[in-house]
């Protein structure tokens, strides 16, 4: 993928984000709709993956066929809220590997707070798809990339739900060869960093926190 930001336009991505942004969902549907966006988002974000061939039997004859090159992919969830995306992208890729980046936000800075980080073995020779349903400030987004390149990945994507213009702003600026792929591109952050007019906070509203 060359493009920085892709914005997924799809009419059932841009019908099921409605349903979700809507106060009066439930917690069971809010879960469920993001499992359904996840998945259609990870068909975008996947597009360009490498393939080869290799030699089967089809019932009729032998033939080469296209299959997936090189490492399983790893999914990388940014806790917690990036967990509500897990599940989406590995029903479409069940081989995947997956690791957890641990980040909170300090309410005060706004800056992120490491607590937690395990990731599969191999980044550098895997394509990587970070995952957080929120691109707001950009500063946990841009945090955990930084991470995941120490561990040696190169080959990076940034899935997320919505983005912020100031996420993506962040994120072109620390990350420029980490294309984001997102269902909508809000209008702004407000005075506490939360994305108007967004949907709220998608942890308290997958997780019933709140």
């Amino acid at each position: 993928m060359s493009e920085h930001l892709t914005i997924v336009e799809h009419p059932l991505v841009q019908h099921k984000l409605t349903l979700m942004r809507d106060k009066g969902a439930s917690t069971a549907s809010f879960r469920r709709l993001l499992h359904e966006i996840t998945l259609l988002l990870a068909y975008e974000i996947t597009r360009e993956m490498p393939l080869t061939t290799r030699g089967i039997e089809t019932p009729m004859e032998e033939m080469d066929a296209p299959i997936l090159a090189g490492k399983k992919l790893a999914v990388i969830s940014i806790l917690r809220a990036g967990n509500g995306m897990l599940d989406g992208v590995l029903e479409l890729v069940p081989s995947a590997r997956v690791g957890f980046v641990g980040l909170y936000r300090d309410e005060k800075t706004l800056q992120p707070v490491q607590y937690y980080f395990k990731v599969p073995e191999g980044l550098k020779d895997r394509l990587v798809i970070a995952v957080d349903p929120m691109l707001a400030t950009g500063n946990s987004s841009a945090a955990a990339i930084d991470l995941l390149k120490e561990q040696g990945a190169t080959d990076i994507r940034f899935l997320c739900l919505l983005a912020a213009p100031e996420g993506v702003a962040r994120m072109k600026v620390a990350h420029p060869d980490v294309p984001i792929v997102t269902a909508s591109l809000d209008r702004e952050l407000n005075s506490k960093g939360y994305i108007m007019p967004g949907l709220g906070d998608a942890g308290d509203r997958m997780f019933g926190t709140k």
